[in-house]
C-alpha cells in the first residue's frame, strides 16, 4: 500500500478513535491536519484537550477545496451527576440546604435531567424530601439557572411555604421571605 492510501486510513482511525471517546495522546499525537502524496485534505482530528468525557465529535459538512470536505466540531453533552454537594448552613431565618450543581447540572437541556438532579439531591441527603423543598428546586432548576448559571448553590429552605407555581415564579423561588445568600 502506498503512502496515499497510509495516510486516508490513519486519517479514518484518527476520526474513529475521537468518536469512540477513546482520545489516547500517545495516539493522536500522529492525528491532524495534514494532506496524503496527492495533496488532499485529510481533515483535522480533535485534541485530547478538545475531546472531553462530554464530549461527542460531530462531522459537518463545510465547504471548501476537494469534493468532501468536512470539519470535526464537538457537540458538548451534558451527562450525570447534576449535584456536586448538598450542604445545611444556619441563616437568619433557619437551616437552608445549600445545592452546589456540577457544570452538567447548569447547562444541560435535557428533559429528564431535573427530575434525575432532583433524585440527586434527595440521595445526598434525606431530609431534603419534602414538597416545599423539591419545588424550590424545581424553580431553581428550571429558572434560576437561565437567569444566573454561575451562581455557586441554590438555597433551598424548608421553612419556606408550599405556594403554587405562579407564586414561586413571582418570589423568585423563595417565597414567604426574602433569599439567603
Amino acid at each position: 500500500m502506498g503512502t496515499k492510501g497510509f495516510g486516508a486510513i490513519t486519517a479514518r482511525i484518527c476520526a474513529l478513535t475521537v468518536v469512540g471517546g477513546v482520545a489516547s495522546s500517545m495516539f493522536l499525537a500522529g492525528c491532524g491536519s495534514g494532506s496524503d502524496d496527492a495533496g488532499e485534505s485529510l481533515g483535522t482530528a480533535s485534541t485530547p484537550s478538545q475531546v472531553s468525557a462530554d464530549s461527542v465529535p460531530t462531522s459537518t459538512p463545510t465547504t471548501g477545496p476537494g469534493p468532501t470536505s468536512r470539519s470535526t466540531t464537538p457537540t458538548v453533552v451534558y451527562r450525570p451527576p447534576f449535584i456536586e454537594r448538598v450542604e445545611w448552613t444556619d441563616t437568619e431565618v433557619g437551616p437552608s440546604l445549600s445545592v452546589f450543581p456540577t457544570t452538567s447540572g447548569r447547562y444541560t437541556q435535557e428533559p429528564s435531567a431535573m427530575a434525575a438532579a432532583w433524585r440527586e439531591v434527595v440521595g445526598l441527603d434525606a431530609t431534603a424530601d419534602t414538597p416545599g423543598m423539591q419545588a424550590q428546586f424545581d424553580c431553581h432548576w428550571r429558572f434560576a439557572r437561565i437567569i444566573e448559571p454561575e451562581k455557586p448553590s441554590w438555597n433551598l429552605e424548608p421553612g419556606r411555604p408550599v405556594v403554587t407555581e405562579e407564586d414561586m415564579i413571582g418570589a423568585r423561588c423563595n417565597p414567604g421571605f426574602a433569599e439567603e445568600y
